[in-house]
């Protein structure tokens, strides 16, 4: 049997509308993983992911040291509840990727802290942390060292929600772009075994996603929302009844805010706008879909947070977070009724 080396899949060469398919015999690389390297040409999308029962069953089968990919930038909804349990106390490193995304001035020792404390109240253990970057130099060989010591001779099975960058760490560690790797979401379609030096890597196809707002958008959208470069910080200062739009996704009103600041941590693509809370229904009505882009076709909702720290991160699982900073009376976000909103003590309060 013959296995795409990008994506993991059996190649088949009779269906040209299924996974797997090659018109080339002999092929190392599926059609749809040879169009996304050479054209990035999606072909079809399989950007929700694999159903965990799948991955996590099959994780139960097999002997190894777990590496967890999270994104940082999207890390809430990178998180697995019950991850110890689901993979029978496997021993976990945590690797933390897309560092280069967030601003430079958040040290690594105050995003581990906050790492440690978010595992802490999720109440997941893991044996290590690790933060890389797609972009800037890291130390593989410090990495693989590491990883060879935790591993103890056995696989080091590589897993992770969807698009979390799995793929593109075990590149790095390679050197090459040998698995395939894409802005979009699903990838790894299926389980891909890769050596690199004395160390056998195992690559699994990403656990699917389900309230994060990529999972709506059309994939030709999502150039809008997911970053590809640094992060560059969008500040607000508010007084009194202030409402702000990311694009037509998100709307978040801000009451009886005093010298409070509004930090949006997203895309440096996805257009924003502030208004007085009093315009802010006639600008939604009126512009949402023109002014305000991109949108979803999905119930918005209502969400009336309660306001507990003097720094708050308000996290739309797939687009990033706004930091508030001082206390507000009130703050009701609305947003898309699948798509998940966390309110958590800020990162850069770590």
């Amino acid at each position: 049997m013959t296995t795409c080396k990008g994506c993991g899949i059996k190649i088949q060469y009779e269906n040209k509308n299924e996974v797997g398919y090659s018109p080339k015999i002999n092929s190392t690389y599926c059609q749809r993983c040879f169009r996304i390297i050479h054209y990035d040409d999606l072909m079809y999308s399989m950007k929700k992911g694999i159903p965990s029962e799948y991955i996590l069953t099959k994780l139960n089968t097999m002997d190894g040291l777990i590496v967890w990919v999270v994104d940082l930038f999207d890390f809430e909804a990178s998180m697995i509840d019950g991850l110890n349990r689901h993979v029978l106390n496997k021993d976990i490193i945590l690797v933390a990727t897309k560092r280069d995304l967030l601003p430079k001035d958040i040290s690594n020792n105050k995003i581990t802290r906050f790492i440690q404390e978010r595992l802490k109240e999720k109440g997941i253990k893991v044996k290590g942390i690790l933060i890389t970057s797609h972009l800037e130099k890291i130390n593989k060989n410090l990495i693989l060292d590491i990883l060879d010591e935790q591993s103890d001779g056995k696989d080091i099975i590589v897993i992770g929600k969807a698009n979390t960058g799995k793929s593109t760490f075990i590149n790095l560690l390679i050197g090459n772009d040998v698995l395939t790797k894409s802005r979009y979401p699903g990838t790894t379609l299926d389980f891909n075994k890769i050596k690199i030096k004395n160390l056998t890597f195992i690559d699994t196809p990403g656990i699917e996603v389900k309230n994060s707002i990529l999972m709506l958008l059309d994939d030709i959208k999502l150039n809008t929302v997911i970053p590809t470069r640094t992060i560059k910080p969008t500040i607000y200062q508010l007084n009194k009844d202030q409402s702000i739009a990311l694009g037509g996704l998100i709307r978040i009103d801000v009451y009886d805010a005093n010298k409070a600041s509004l930090v949006a941590y997203v895309s440096n693509d996805l257009l924003i706008h502030r208004t007085k809370l009093s315009n802010a229904d006639k600008l939604w009505e009126n512009h949402k879909g023109e002014l305000l882009t991109p949108v979803v076709e999905d119930k918005m909702v209502s969400t009336t947070v309660n306001v507990r720290y003097d720094k708050m991160d308000i996290v739309i699982d797939g687009l990033g977070w706004v930091c508030i900073n001082n206390k507000v009376s009130k703050i009701v976000v609305t947003h898309p009724k699948q798509v998940n909103v966390t309110f958590r003590k800020a990162m850069l309060w770590y």
